[in-house]
């Protein structure tokens, strides 16, 4: 009896009646507690758009050094461009303000121009393909040689020709005609292309001279008689036209009244020769 008076007067005492009640802090509704302060950058910061968000990753710029190189090159490469372009301009305008008689001989000397490299294109092409089609360089280089030899040869008296041309007769009965008079022959038809001429067994060539000699005609000392007879080789449709021309050769013969006939031939033989000459004083200036 005595433990339920003591119980029952701590209860009315306020007492608790476990003893770790006494530790716990007084509970507090949920609906007395205050609300806390929000963060300020919830309040502070206002929402961006798009294009604000756009503008703010690209200023300020953050350059790479591999960026500035590029954009360094492009605007190499852009003004380099731009000179040709002015440069380009600039022709233009000065042929667009070139009269119609210079832009016809500007394109006269270009298509001249034009052709000449191209005919000494063809020429160096032809002589590679001579060259590389030769087995042997030097046998070729020989050939060549021997061939120019031959060709200065004829010109010289010292080899025989053969080709086409015409044959020249002049037959003088009475004795009129001179030696100017074949010498006219001669330098006609040298002008007319004529390669070896041969007059009555003597060999016409650079040095020839001719002179009277009583009825007859001395060529380069040796006494010649009629009839002459003028062997060319040459073109004939270009000899036999230069010695019948208005008063040319043929026609200053007749009138010494010589008898004049011209023959032209597919074959003309000149095989008159003179013996070669060293020169006393020459010397071929080639190492």
């Amino acid at each position: 009896m005595s433990d339920e008076n003591e119980n029952e007067n701590e209860k009315e005492a306020g007492t608790p009646e476990n003893p770790l009640r006494r530790e716990l802090p007084e509970e507090v509704p949920a609906a007395q507690q205050e609300p806390g302060p929000q963060p300020a950058e919830e309040e502070d910061t206002p929402s961006l758009s798009g294009r604000q968000r756009l503008v703010k990753g690209l200023w300020p710029p953050r350059i790479s050094r591999a960026q500035l190189i590029v954009a360094v090159l492009l605007f190499g490469l852009g003004f380099g461009l731009a000179v040709q372009v002015a440069s380009n301009s600039d022709g233009d305008s000065a042929l667009r303000g070139a009269r119609q008689e210079d832009l016809v001989r500007i394109l006269d000397e270009l298509d001249s121009r034009t052709q000449r490299l191209e005919d000494e294109k063809q020429g160096l092409e032809d002589q590679r393909t001579e060259l590389e089609n030769s087995s042997n360089q030097a046998e070729e280089a020989r050939k060549q040689t021997v061939e120019k030899e031959k060709q200065l040869g004829i010109l010289a008296g010292t080899v025989a020709a053969q080709g086409p041309g015409i044959t020249l007769t002049i037959d003088d009965a009475k004795g009129t005609v001179k030696a100017d008079m074949l010498l006219d022959a001669i330098q006609e038809l040298r002008a007319a292309g004529a390669e070896a001429i041969q007059v009555n067994g003597v060999r016409v060539v650079a040095s020839t001279y001719l002179s009277d000699s009583g009825s007859g005609v001395k060529v380069d000392g040796n006494k010649i008689t009629q009839p002459y007879r003028f062997k060319v080789i040459g073109k004939p449709q270009d000899l036999e036209p230069a010695l019948n021309i208005p008063g040319g050769v043929v026609q200053t013969l007749e009138k010494e009244q010589a008898t004049v006939t011209v023959d032209r031939s597919t074959k003309i033989v000149v095989d008159a020769l003179r013996p070669p000459e060293r020169p006393d004083y020459a010397r071929s200036s080639s190492r």
